[in-house]
């Protein structure tokens, strides 16, 4: 994975998207298989492609032995195939993890067997950055002895990549036929699913202006104000009070709707980077008012709780 990442980030190179496709597929294919070995006590044979043996009359045996490559070394499974084992073991792997695996496949196997063009830049670029966030998150929920600390798991930004924004390209067919294939695993997201993302959205917008304002910020006797529109905050706090305690049923094995759950609530509300209090009317104080929380809500409400 940090062989992905690196390659990606440098200034120029000419098979950026098709060489990090094919690397990062390769990453999650051996941390499934070595965790599937784990979960095997390290039976070998577990991620081995296993076909009956044939007989010298060369019908089917009811041995089964693994299926051998062209250097007679026993071929292992594919990344599908160990998301499937991963899940027969009881191993809860996210749909949206799954979509977005599956999105990188495509691309990997068109860099093999195909050429791609370098129009798709950008949302090969959104697909890359959720694919790095859940190679992590998947780290953390396994619980695996890696320290990610030590590492820099980040894509360089696109307009570092490519300093042109171009509004229209000429789309080959088959450009044209992943890009539709991409939308459609995109469009299928599972927007419950805080932990794992299809693909992660990129929006890049220049303005040129002489002075800070095109910040979105001025000099002030008083202080330095920043502009935040409630787009933004609504951005920020996405999740109401209805939403948290049907997700938490499903969510929290020992989770109560009561005086506890109440009680964790209230110091979650006293927490301005959780909490928003969003009014009809903002410029009247007395107006009709909603509070709205923070996806991170979550983080502080699995310290309390036990997950599924």
């Amino acid at each position: 994975m940090l062989s992905a990442i690196e390659i990606y980030n440098k200034p120029d190179f000419k098979y950026r998207e098709e060489t990090f496709a094919i690397l990062t597929i390769n990453a999650w294919e051996l941390l499934f298989k070595a965790h599937l070995l784990k979960l095997n006590n390290y039976k070998m044979k577990s991620i081995y492609v296993m076909v009956p043996k044939k007989k010298k009359n060369g019908e089917k045996s009811k041995i089964i032995e693994p299926r051998l490559n062209r250097s007679k070394n026993p071929m292992t499974i594919g990344l599908i195939e160990c998301i499937f084992k991963l899940r027969e073991k009881k191993q809860s792997l996210s749909l949206n993890l799954v979509k977005s695996l599956v999105t990188l496949t495509e691309l990997r196997d068109n860099a093999i067997h195909f050429h791609n063009g370098n129009e798709i830049s950008k949302e090969l670029q959104e697909l890359g950055f959720a694919c790095i966030k859940n190679y992590m998150n998947l780290i953390k929920e396994w619980d695996l002895k890696i320290d990610l600390a030590q590492y820099n798991f980040y894509l360089m930004p696109l307009a570092y990549v490519d300093s042109k924004i171009e509004s229209e390209s000429i789309l080959t067919e088959e450009v044209n036929n992943y890009l539709n294939f991409l939308k459609k695993k995109v469009s299928e997201t599972d927007g419950s699913d805080e932990n794992f993302d299809v693909a992660i959205g990129i929006d890049i917008s220049f303005k040129k202006a002489a002075t800070l304002d095109g910040l979105g910020m001025r000099y002030d006797k008083e202080g330095v104000p920043i502009k935040i529109s409630e787009e933004d905050m609504t951005k920020r706090f996405p999740v109401d009070y209805k939403e948290i305690t049907k997700k938490a049923k499903e969510r929290y094995s020992d989770y109560k709707l009561n005086k506890d759950f109440h009680a964790i609530m209230k110091g979650i509300k006293a927490n301005d980077k959780l909490c928003h209090k969003r009014q009809l009317d903002p410029s009247n104080p007395q107006s009709s008012s909603k509070i709205f929380y923070s996806s991170n809500v979550w983080k502080a409400l699995d310290e309390k709780y036990n997950k599924k």
